[in-house]
């Protein structure tokens, strides 16, 4: 079953939608609101070759209530083939509209062709970033391994320590502690 919605209003003219197991929408009523002949737009559609394989004629109603078969596009091309209209050609109160609209799709398109791009610039100097930042640790858990481990030897000789070993020291604790010097020679 065919029906017929509204999906915009340009300067006053209802942009519609027909759905027949397909979204279609009819040029004419766009080319009016815009102050385009209509003619002109169907022959440039006719001599696209991508376009023209994916224009139907169908049947909707016109402004003045009449069923008439008008040259439609699919939904999803419409947006393309207004690309193509260039501001010049077009009502004077249409003009901006119609060049913010192509400003729209230049940014969309180059954002789409960049955005991987710059995606993968981002994400190669945040791979570099943490590639350091890993190194930085690594060599920190290094260094700290090393004093940890020294820590347990000292602790080990502490453990160890008999009262004869503190009586034939003149009652003293003799542990060697490594300097900060020697734990630096060590790590490096």
């Amino acid at each position: 079953m065919e029906s017929t919605k509204t999906i915009a209003r340009i300067n006053n003219v209802s942009i519609l939608l027909i759905e027949n197991g397909e979204k279609l929408v009819p040029i004419r009523p766009i080319c009016q609101a815009l102050g385009i002949d209509e003619e002109s737009q169907r022959k440039k559609i006719n001599n696209d070759d991508f376009l023209s394989s994916t224009a139907v004629l169908s049947t909707a109603v016109g402004a003045d209530k009449k069923e008439r078969e008008m040259v439609c596009l699919p939904f999803m091309y419409v947006f393309g083939w207004l690309f193509t209209i260039n501001p010049k050609n077009v009502k004077p109160e249409a003009q901006e509209a119609v060049a913010k609209y192509r400003n729209e799709c230049y940014t969309v398109l180059f954002k789409h062709f960049t955005d991987q791009s710059e995606f993968l610039e981002y994400k190669q100097a945040a791979l570099e970033q943490q590639v350091d930042e890993v190194e930085r640790i690594r060599t920190d858990f290094k260094n700290t391994k090393v004093k940890l481990d020294m820590a347990r030897k000292v602790l080990n000789q502490v453990k160890e320590m008999t009262f004869d070993d503190w009586q034939s020291n003149n009652r003293q604790l003799k542990i060697e502690f490594p300097t900060q010097d020697a734990l630096a020679e060590l790590v490096d």
